[in-house]
This record gives C-alpha cells, structure tokens and sequence, in this order.
C-alpha cells in the first residue's frame, strides 16, 4: 500500500520503519549543505526556482483569477448602468409629462356590481399655435405670432367599459353651440361667468373647463383628459413609423394642404397632421365629415399599436413613448408613466372589434346655417356610455344598439324626430314635497342641450308617480327628453293638450337622473336604435373602410370653387403629401 507522502526518494515500510528521506536537489545537483537551520534556508532560497519560472508556472492560476475579478467588476457595472439607464428612462419619461388639476369638474364614474369602474377620458385636440413649432404646422401666425390661447377643435370621449370588454369613441362636432359654465383656468388666471357659444372656445379658460363643459351637456362623468397639440400629431405618426389610410378619389384640400390620390397611403409626420384636420376634403365639407374621418385615422393608429411589430421591438416602444410624453397635456390621474402605461395597457385588453366610434348625433343651430347644436338622438348615446352599455356583442357584432337603424319607419311614426334637443322645451311641475325639485331637473335638460325655453312650476296636486305627459306627434320629443334624464319609456303617456309636462312625483325625490335608471340594465329597442341612429357607427377593425372625399365644391384653387378631386387635376405639380 503506498503512502500520500511516498516520492521517489523514498518508501515506507510495511514494519512501520522508514528510510530517511533523500536530499532535495538544485539545479546543479549540489547535495543540501550543512551548517544548521540558517544555512539550510539558505541553500533552499538558491535552490528556489528564479521569479521568472514562478510567474509562468503561476500565470495559469492568476490570469483565471484576475478574469474573474474582472468579470465580476462588468457585471457589476453592468447591473448598475442597466438599472441607471432604466432609472434615468422613467424619470425622463415622467419628466415629459405636463398634467393639470382637474378639481372634480368632470364628475367621477359609477363602479358596477362587482366594484370595477369603467374610464371615460376626453381626448382634446388643440388648434393653438402656442409655440413656433405650431405656427409653421397650423399657419395664421404671420401678423398675430405665437398664440397664447387655443381652441378645441378635435373634441373624443373615450369609454372604456369597466370590465374592459368594450370601448365607445364619441366625437363632438367643434361647431356644437352649448352652454360653457364658470371656469378659471388655473394656470392663465382667465376666467369666465359662463355664456352660451361654441363648444370648442371652452379650452381658452384650461382644459378642466373643456372637460366641465362636455360632462354639463352629456351628462357624461369624465374624470380624466388627454390634449395633443399640432406637433403632437407628427411626433406620434412618426413613432408608430407611419399610419395607413386610404381615400375614395383624388383629393386635395386647398386649406389643410393635404392631396393624395385615390387608394391607399401610409401617413407620417405632416401628411398625418394634413389628414386629420382636412375638413374641406371629406364628407360634406364640415365638421361631420372630418370626425368620420379622423376615426378611420385612429382605427389605422390603434391596429398599429396591436400589430406584433411595434410593442415587440424596444426601440419603437421608445420612440413611441417618448413621443408620447412629450406630446400630451394630462390631467394628475395619469400624469405620470406608470399611470400612462395602465390606461394602455386596459386599451389593449380591447379587441379592435369592439371598439365602436360614433359622432354625435347634431341637428342645425336655427340661428346660425353654420353651427349645429345637439340631436335629440344623442341622448341616448349618452346614456349609452353614461350608463356602461356596449355598442357591440362578445362575438364583435353589431348590437342591437349598434344594428338598430331607420330601416323602416315606426309603426306610430315616432322613430328618432329630427327635432334638435335645442328645440325641445319641458314644462317641469314638482309634485313632491322637497323644494328645488322641478328646479334641478329642469337645469339638467337645459344642461344637455335642451330649450332654455323650459319653464318650471309647482304641480297642481302632489304626485306619487313621476310622469311625463305628451301632446299629439310629439311622442319622439317625449322620449328624447325621458332618455336624457333616463326615465323609463312606461312614465310617457299621451294627453290632450299640447307641449311636454313632467310632473317630478314623490318616488323621485332626489337627483337629476330618474334613480330607477341602471347600469346593468339592457336598454331599451327605442333606446337602442336612437344611441347609433345617424351617429355613423363603425368599428376599428373596419380596415378597408376608405374616407369618403367630398363630391360638392367645399375648396378653392385660384379664387375657383371647385370639388377636392378638380383641384387635385388642377394642381399636378403640386407634389403629395406622402411623397
């Protein structure tokens, strides 16, 4: 059996004797030295091998050591610029954002039965030209300069159901003539005691006044906003590396400056800014025709957005989020990119066929051939969102709301009345006890558009039974006015005089909302088809839908009126906009 320490000078034995161990030898194989322990170290230093033999048969073993080290060392450096850079990324980002206060002005939405709440944003586009950068896109700056007010031009509100299921984008024409309440903008100090006047102009006193004034004439609680300038537009066509669209015919809109030929286009930077804001190109030439419009735009964006592509690849979701922060004013609820994230994040959890974007439904301002003012059709739209109702079933059909159209006219001939809501007048009588009542319901009619001709009265005896009393051919008013308030249809009846009464009984004692009205409950087939009647309903997953380029001369070339496809023919050497 050998023994660890055997070596070739010598061996133990199996006696347990042992031979003594032979002299260690040198380079010159000189035996080891007498003279004690101090000669020995000597001798043993001169036998050592040199530094250089040591450091090339040590090298092995530090140079791994030495890697290791270093290793560690990039790793650690590694960690730190990793996390710095991400640090530095989300501070950048958070410190993009601009966010304003809205102070409740918009009202809070209603969670529903299992305690989720729905959003509801609105999404501002502004015309101001607040900055150079905007001048040169928006023009008219050329003897004011740089504008220190804005108007609202691109007016959405964004629903998105409380259990994410389903969206409803709703545009509000900027010609719409409404109340603006009292309003102080926060940052200018501008103030206003209220008017009646376009709705868009409520932007000049800050945007929590926009957001007031959209949720006095919807009834609509909006608890957050989103506002884009000019260079807005460009900065997010361009991170989403372009948007696709197409068109019906030639256009060119001598005002927007946007021309494309008929067929298909993908849009970046000014040409996306050309197609959003053409009014003249589109439809009839007014407002109505670029919402639908812009809507085909978005629908474009928000495919986009889903495509595998762009939230895959880390650069584009840079690009698109920087572009994003900088872009956007936002009320504190999302004025941070955790915030930012999460509303994306809900989006995306929609299916793009159950998106449904609407217009609101409008009729003609009787003082002004060039101002609309609310549909009475639109009430029920807005009890519709109001309310968490889908615009589509689970399977991305139309709904029942969303099918709903005048195929054929009502058996009563009481289909949706052409009637703008401005035109409808309610003589409110309080049957109850409460003082104030007739009051607060009759404010919220006018508050949604209707007559400011509504009166209010005490009722002739109290009432147990809230009513709403009709004269003959006047039942679509009726229920345009019921929907608004969200009495059910069984509280109409027919009476022999003529105009509307609603009598408030004692089983609505409080509140401007019939307290009976629900969430949860299915809407009503007069509801329905009055939610999307005439409000151009489509979904974005609507992808061959083009935008319809006007027919009627609503542009100008050399002082000629002529149609956006004549002036396409007449200006060849002008080149596209996407060339």
């Amino acid at each position: 059996m050998s023994d660890p320490w055997d070596g070739p000078g010598g061996q133990a034995t199996r006696d347990g004797t042992a031979r003594v161990p032979a002299q260690r030898t040198g380079d010159s194989g000189a035996p080891r030295p007498s003279g004690g322990r101090s000669a020995a170290r000597r001798a043993a230093r001169e036998a050592a091998p040199s530094r250089g033999a040591r450091a090339r048969r040590g090298r092995p073993v530090r140079r791994g050591r030495r890697a290791l080290r270093i290793a560690g060392i990039g790793l650690s450096l590694a960690i730190l610029v990793t996390a710095g850079a991400g640090w530095w990324f989300y501070e950048h980002l958070n410190g993009n954002i601009h966010s304003v206060s809205l102070d409740g002005k918009g009202g809070s939405e209603k969670a529903d039965a299992f305690g989720r709440t729905p959003i509801n944003i609105l999404v501002m586009g502004s015309d101001g030209r607040t900055s150079k950068a905007d001048c040169e896109l928006g023009g008219g700056c050329s003897h004011t300069g740089v504008q220190d007010g804005s108007n609202a031009d691109v007016q959405m509100v964004v629903h998105i159901s409380a259990d994410r299921s389903n969206a409803t984008v709703m545009s509000i024409p900027r010609d719409t003539m409404t109340k603006v309440p009292a309003c102080k903008d926060s940052a200018t100090g501008r103030s206003t005691a209220g008017y009646y006047g376009q709705i868009n102009s409520a932007l000049q006193y800050g945007p929590a006044c926009q957001v007031a004034t959209v949720h006095q004439l919807t009834g609509i609680p909006i608890d957050h906003f989103v506002k884009l300038d000019f260079s807005g537009v460009v900065k997010m066509s361009d991170a989403v590396g372009g948007v696709s669209v197409c068109v019906t015919d030639d256009v060119y809109d001598t005002y927007s400056h946007l021309k494309l030929s008929e067929g298909s286009h993908t849009l970046k930077g000014v040409a996306a800014l050309e197609f959003v804001r053409s009014r003249h190109g589109f439809g009839d030439g007014s407002d109505l025709g670029r919402t639908i419009s812009q809507h085909i735009f978005l629908s474009a964006m928000i495919r986009k957005f889903k495509s595998a592509g762009t939230l895959t690849d880390p650069s584009a979701v840079y690009d698109l989020a920087d572009a994003a922060t900088k872009a956007l004013t936002v009320d504190d609820g999302l004025g941070t990119v955790k915030k930012l994230i999460g509303l994306a994040t809900d989006v995306n959890k929609v299916p793009t066929k159950r998106m449904t974007f609407t217009t609101m439904q409008t009729g003609a301002d009787p003082g002004d051939k060039n101002r609309v003012v609310v549909g009475s059709g639109a009430t029920a739209l807005f009890s519709a969102i109001a309310d968490d109702r889908s615009l589509t079933t689970g399977s991305g059909k139309k709904s029942g709301a969303a099918s709903a159209t005048a195929k054929a006219k009502d058996k009563d001939k009481d289909k949706a009345s052409a009637v703008p809501a401005s035109d409808i007048a309610v003589t409110v009588e309080n049957g109850t006890a409460i003082t104030g009542r007739a009051s607060s319901v009759a404010a919220a009619l006018t508050g949604k558009g209707f007559s400011t001709g509504t009166t209010t009265a005490n009722a002739p005896s109290p009432a147990a039974t809230t009513t709403l009393t009709y004269g003959t051919g006047q039942k679509a008013e009726a229920r345009a006015a019921a929907e608004a308030l969200g009495l059910p249809a069984s509280h109409l009846k027919q009476g022999s005089g003529t105009g509307l009464t609603l009598v408030v009984g004692a089983d609505w004692p409080s509140g401007a909302t019939w307290p009976g009205a629900s969430s949860s409950a299915s809407p009503a087939p007069g509801d329905a088809k009055a939610a999307v009647s005439n409000a151009h309903a489509q979904t974005a997953d609507q992808a061959k839908t083009c935008a319809k380029v006007s027919p009627y001369k609503t542009v100008s070339l050399g002082g000629v009126p002529m149609t956006p496809a004549q002036a396409y023919a007449a200006a060849r050497g002008k080149p596209d906009s996407d060339d």
